[in-house]
């Protein structure tokens, strides 16, 4: 009883800026009077080339406060998942009316209601949809919520999911702190959604004839989450008057390097495989720091996590959203070999770690 994944998609703010020209403008208007050589050496060391946000960068300075942020949050966010949702059932030649379950995760704003009941209502979902809204997990969501996906959908082998994650790291930067924490976010940190549309194993074969533009729908085969003692601090937002204020411990690296390589070695054991039956790898990219850490100990080379490093470069770190866009990459770009095992691997506050092992069908669909 098996989860397949039918498609993925990401949707992206039209805003797009060179990483050098917000730099110029967090130094010139966000966070005034905050060192510029730090700054710089921290937004150049950041493996970004570009980065999308919510809204135009002039917009920032009018968003007086968290309320005016959020109500921001709450208006795009609604809108770019939507826009992921509806593209990503497209493309497993879906209607919103088969959604039976959506799994919503954000950790840049509060909605309430959630947004997957704002995008439910949006799109057309259906009034009896099961709607199951992850929040406070930041990184480590997009691949806790494809887990999730597979959680409902093994016991509803005659089910369709749809994972939605979206953030707006951008409208949580705060304008008086300056602190590392909010200088090394400032630099890494972008915006966007992503979606991944699922089906139980009954649905899924009755799907198998259905023409879709999809060349790879891998299957769901396992998830492990992992918990890290005495690591609250490591990463996450303390909610303030302010806003959320960012927790980032310069110690990230060190804890991938202590516990992700025995956490993947004990997961892949447990299902007849070792670290090299692993033929591709769905990482998120925490930075470049992380991916170098992540690279050391799952002893991989950076082209192992080529397509992770581009969309660091080419989109940032968009926190839960990143992995989906990693996924939705190499499905296109680099499609695994028919039969080959992937592995998702991100990491978040808690701190803790979510593994996802997944398999190519053996003959692309």
């Amino acid at each position: 009883m098996t989860v397949q994944i039918l498609s993925s998609r990401g949707a992206l703010p039209p805003h797009r800026y060179p990483q050098q020209h917000i730099t110029d403008t967090f130094l010139e208007s966000m966070v005034p009077g905050t060192d510029e050589r730090l700054v710089r050496r921290f937004h150049g060391n950041a493996g970004v080339a570009y980065r999308h946000t919510a809204v135009p960068l002039e917009e920032y300075a009018g968003l007086a406060d968290f309320g005016a942020a959020n109500d921001t949050f709450i208006r795009v966010a609604v809108e770019l998942g939507s826009q992921a949702v509806l593209d990503a059932l497209k493309a497993a030649g879906l209607e919103p009316s088969d959604v039976d379950v959506i799994i919503s995760a954000t950790v840049t704003g509060l909605a309430v209601p959630s947004l997957d009941a704002r995008i439910a209502a949006t799109i057309g979902l259906r009034p009896d949809v099961v709607r199951v809204p992850l929040v406070g997990l930041g990184c480590v969501a997009g691949a806790a919520g494809v887990a999730r996906l597979d959680d409902y959908l093994r016991g509803r082998p005659d089910a369709v999911g749809v994972l939605v994650a979206v953030e707006l790291c951008s409208l949580t930067l705060q304008r008086t702190d300056r602190s590392l924490p909010n200088l090394v976010a400032s630099g890494l940190f972008g915006d966007g959604a992503g979606a991944v549309v699922a089906a139980g194993t009954h649905r899924a074969a009755s799907l198998a004839d259905r023409i879709t533009r999809e060349p790879v729908q891998p299957r769901i085969l396992a998830t492990r989450s992992h918990l890290y003692p005495d690591s609250e601090r490591t990463m996450g937002f303390d909610v303030t008057s302010s806003g959320l204020r960012i927790v980032l411990d310069a110690a990230v690296p060190d804890v991938v390097r202590t516990y992700l390589g025995d956490d993947v070695d004990a997961f892949v054991a447990d299902h007849g495989l070792t670290r090299a039956d692993i033929g591709w790898y769905v990482a998120h990219p925490g930075g470049p720091k992380v991916l170098e850490a992540m690279q050391d100990t799952l002893g991989v080379s950076a082209d192992a996590l080529a397509v992770t490093w581009d969309s660091l470069s080419r989109v940032g770190n968009m926190s839960s959203v990143s992995v989906l866009h990693v996924l939705t990459d190499t499905l296109a770009d680099r499609p695994p070999e028919p039969g080959s095992y992937g592995l998702m691997i991100a990491m978040g506050p808690g701190f803790c770690s979510e593994l996802v092992l997944l398999q190519a069908p053996e003959i692309a669909a």
